[in-house]
């Protein structure tokens, strides 16, 4: 069991009433961590400490920066077993730790390396002598609130981009892997970004709403930045609206992969496994809506219900497991209650379909409808559906009906007829002959519609986290009319 304290102005701290909360592994019901339970003042001392930090942060040379964030790279991969460790606050694999810890360094890496690259430009000016400039600056205090599904490399992606440039952060941690976004605080500590630059709040579940809204609310707060569910999002969105905060949105999905009739088969099969099962399916780019032409579909389902049956449901300590546990049980009762309806409306199960405590075996399920909760509603979770349709016109309409927008697949042999699709797929992301998971730090990474709005990533987050400003200079008299 691992203590884990609030960070706030470099110093761990208990809650300032002392509370704790606890978080269990949802396969075993041990506790694998007590944390702090942060109380509104606690929140507003985080973001004190970053406004007080972000002066002599944001007038480092960029290069100190970058040197800092490359520290921190090198700490966090270093200390890779300790995260690893931690596994067990979200029952996930151990390999998948092992793989937030690998992009997350990058995700430092890449945000090291812009930090020459908030640029800014001359613009020509109709006033004589007007030498007229925009500029992007650093914003202030930027409120980081990362999700547990992939805990290291989205609160990695919380802070990166926004201290690249030049501003403070406070990191929310989600309340189901405190222990881990607060390692991740530690590490950027250690690496000597200095006192204040990243604070780390966790918070008991039952005050998150108080928490956040504390959080939002406080006028040192600049920008938010948000990954979650759209549910949750919603409300993020609301409050930083109503306290005219910008915020960045990465929210749910329900990710069409599209199979054409001269698609290779085998391809798409293995990157539809993936694609919907790969971390439980706890992804937000997890696909969850496998369209497939009906020329190719009798034999596309064929296959994939073949390989989805191997992939064996487990303790994720058992050497055989693939699959590992949900984020808890009632998580099993709600993917539980979505395949429920579509059986009992007519949908075929030809894979899984049960589950027991945390554990959901690979669910594979086919003539859904439109009649049912599955064919709108995010799994989020290992289960797929497989809706057929008779050409690329109806392909792309089911692509389409979605309230979601992040990530899409389109499978093809023909490459210009995929990405004439592909452009046509409302989705902030999509990948032809490729699964709808895919990472890179340095690519633009946000969705339309309800996933969100606003991108991560590099170059992309430059506008999220900079306040592009108006400078000019006036060489010589000017002319006034008054």
């Amino acid at each position: 069991m691992l203590d884990v304290p609030l960070l706030i102005d470099g110093l761990a701290r208990p809650a300032g009433d002392g509370r704790t909360f606890v978080r269990r592994n949802p396969l075993s019901g041990e506790i694998v961590s007590t944390a702090a339970a942060a109380t509104p003042e606690d929140a507003d001392a985080a973001v004190a400490a970053a406004q007080r930090a972000f002066p002599a942060w944001a007038a480092l040379a960029p290069g100190e920066r970058r040197a800092r964030l490359l520290r921190t790279a090198e700490l966090l991969e270093s200390r890779a077993a300790e995260f690893v460790a931690l596994a067990g606050e979200t029952g996930a694999m151990a390999d998948w730790y092992g793989f937030n810890v690998k992009l997350a360094g990058g995700v430092l890496r890449e945000a090291a390396a812009m930090t020459t690259q908030i640029l800014g430009e001359v613009i020509p000016s109709d006033i004589p002598g007007s030498f007229a400039m925009a500029l992007r600056q650093p914003c202030g205090v930027v409120l980081g609130i990362a999700p547990w599904n992939a805990p290291l490399i989205l609160a990695a992606r919380a802070v990166a981009m926004p201290l690249a440039c030049g501003n403070s952060v406070v990191l929310k941690a989600s309340e189901n892997s405190p222990a881990i976004h607060r390692l991740l605080g530690q590490v950027l500590q250690d690496a000597g970004l200095g006192d204040g630059v990243v604070n780390v709040l966790s918070n008991a579940p039952e005050d998150a709403p108080s928490i956040v809204e504390r959080l939002i609310a406080n006028p040192a707060v600049r920008r938010v930045n948000f990954t979650g569910s759209t549910h949750v999002g919603r409300i993020v969105g609301e409050l930083a609206a109503r306290h005219l905060k910008p915020a960045v949105l990465e929210l749910g999905g329900k990710a069409p992969f599209l199979v054409l009739d001269d698609a290779d088969l085998d391809a798409a099969v293995e990157a539809a496994a993936f694609g919907a099962y790969f971390n439980q399916g706890q992804i937000c780019m997890s696909t969850e809506r496998l369209i497939v032409d009906d020329k190719v579909a009798d034999e596309f389902v064929a296959r994939l219900a073949r390989k989805v049956a191997t992939l064996r449901v487990g303790d994720p300590a058992d050497a055989g497991s693939v699959l590992g546990s949900l984020i808890d049980a009632s998580a099993t009762q709600r993917i539980q209650a979505l395949v429920d309806d579509a059986l009992a409306k007519g949908a075929r199960l030809l894979c899984g379909g049960r589950g027991e405590g945390s554990l959901m075996q690979a669910t594979l399920l086919d003539g859904v409808d439109a009649g049912m909760r599955l064919y709108r509603e995010e799994s989020f979770g290992p289960l797929a559906v497989v809706l057929r349709a008779n050409g690329d016109e109806e392909l792309l309409r089911l692509a389409n009906d979605s309230e979601f927008g992040l990530s899409a697949a389109v499978f093809s042999r023909d490459l210009s007829r995929a990405l004439g699709l592909a452009q046509r797929i409302e989705s902030g992301i999509c990948h032809i002959n490729g699964p709808t998971v895919q990472d890179e730090p340095q690519m633009p990474f946000g969705g339309v519609k309800s996933s969100g709005y606003g991108s991560f990533g590099a170059r992309a987050s430059i506008e999220q986290f900079t306040q592009l400003r108006w400078v000019t200079l006036q060489n010589g008299p000017r002319h006034y009319p008054i």
